[in-house]
């Protein structure tokens, strides 16, 4: 949400959340590596969400706010769990697949308090929200209950999700420079 005049802070919000998803999801796939996420996850998915997030703020949009911001972490965070499990730091700071499903726990359970607020908003922020519950629930059977046989399906739930938020990020960013709505966003699925 923006005030007239003013830049929209989402388009960049799900920009990262989209790129960072979907490069996780082909390392998921077995496509490429971890390095390129590391350093996504950094740039993009933390870095600009987290300015995303901040800006949300100032135009006054909560929902935008905490789902920016607290997404962003998530990728910063996500990045330094990795970096930590490959330098095996000792006791104090080592990482645990459990540790990482209790991680992916807490953002899951975020997640649905935010797919409820999803589905106020509009059709493509619930569908995007719904894939994204699926996603994290998907992830915490990987990890939790060594449900490893499952990765796959679940990478793709997420690029479903990852394409979603571009989606949204193209409709906000057409929509606006054509004036009219380009690409439609489906009404609320609460009213």
């Amino acid at each position: 949400m923006s005030a007239p005049g003013q830049g929209n802070p989402a388009v960049v919000g799900l920009a990262g959340f989209g790129m960072t998803t979907l490069l996780l999801q082909f390392h998921n796939l077995g496509w490429c590596g971890t390095g390129i996420i590391f350093c996504t996850a950094l740039a993009f998915g933390g870095g600009a969400q987290l300015i995303a997030g901040f800006q949300e703020f100032k135009c006054g949009n909560n929902f935008g706010y905490s789902a920016f911001v607290s997404y962003g972490a998530f990728w910063i965070a996500l990045a330094l769990i990795w970096l930590l499990a490959d330098l095996n730091i000792g006791k104090h700071l080592g990482i645990t697949a459990n540790d990482i499903g209790f991680f992916l726990v807490g953002y899951t359970l975020y997640t649905l308090i935010l797919w409820v607020g999803a589905m106020k908003i509009h059709g493509a922020m619930a569908w995007t929200f719904t894939t994204l519950v699926i996603g994290f629930v998907g992830l915490d059977l990987v990890f939790l209950a060594d449900m490893k046989g499952i990765l796959k399906a679940v990478a793709w739930d997420l690029v479903v999700c990852a394409l979603l938020a571009w989606y949204m990020m193209a409709a906000v960013i057409l929509n606006g420079l054509f004036g009219r709505p380009v690409l439609p966003v489906g009404a609320p699925w609460i009213k």
